[in-house]
């Protein structure tokens, strides 16, 4: 990633001393005059509320209150990846590892199913957007006892995997699909992420790294027609009409 074509941007003045600390942080230009943030492709911005990715006419940032409804029992129960994790003895010590973290929202649902869950984003853009949505989501009452149960790590899942403190029940993969041709195909916020994050090169290195964790299972989320990750087949795979979740469950005495 480029970050030349970034700059962080202070909306409000009390927004003024995150943001600066952010832009020392990551090495990035700061203003805090909007007219400054005309030339650059992405703009960082704090409004004293949340952070912010801009690009165009494009916002990204991180909402987990979006997805109340989803959360709820009767719901989420419907929701595939749910389906894909499900375990009979899922209890206050059952972990799950999102090694693809990106805005946290499949790692939400897996929270909310009862697992505790570590999430990877190695991104340190993209980690800012995530621990601000959780920062906010911490405080909303239908959400806090989730998010309790999730833990950011901004540390590349390959290495983080290799040395985890403890063995992992799922081990969760969302690797970036491949860019369409088209545009007009890929939602906002995916073009945005593609900004910082290309498509995953690494696959094997991810798939390995998965393996090496010795989890009760790995799930791994594909375009509905797209390969296998890394060529390993699935034990079974649960279908919706554009993803598929591939499901690999390892012996018992693998954990």
């Amino acid at each position: 990633m480029n970050y030349n074509i970034i700059i962080v941007y202070a909306a409000s003045p009390d927004a003024s001393g995150l943001a600066q600390g952010i832009a020392r942080k990551l090495q990035l230009p700061f203003t805090d005059i909007a007219a400054d943030t005309q030339s650059f492709q992405l703009v960082l911005k704090a409004d004293g509320q949340k952070l912010s990715l801009l690009h165009n006419d494009m916002e990204l940032y991180g909402d987990f209150t979006a997805m109340c409804r989803r959360l709820k029992p009767e719901n989420l129960r419907s929701e595939f990846l749910v389906k894909a994790a499900k375990n009979a003895r899922i209890g206050s010590s059952s972990l799950a590892v999102d090694a693809t973290a990106g805005l946290g929202e499949d790692s939400i649902l897996l929270a909310a199913s009862g697992y505790r869950v570590l999430l990877f984003e190695h991104d340190p853009i993209i980690s800012l957007l995530l621990s601000d949505a959780l920062r906010r989501a911490s405080d909303v009452p239908e959400l806090s006892d989730i998010i309790s149960r999730m833990k950011l790590v901004e540390d590349d899942s390959i290495s983080g995997l290799k040395n985890l403190s403890e063995t992992p029940d799922i081990v969760y993969l969302d690797p970036m699909f491949p860019q369409r041709q088209k545009s007009g195909l890929i939602k906002k916020k995916l073009q945005i992420l593609q900004l910082l994050e290309t498509p995953c090169s690494n696959e094997s290195d991810l798939m390995n790294a998965a393996l090496s964790a010795k989890p009760k299972r790995i799930i791994v989320k594909r375009p509905l027609k797209g390969p296998l990750l890394s060529g390993v087949k699935p034990t079974y795979s649960i279908k919706g009409k554009a993803i598929r979740y591939d499901c690999i469950v390892l012996p018992e005495n693998n954990s």
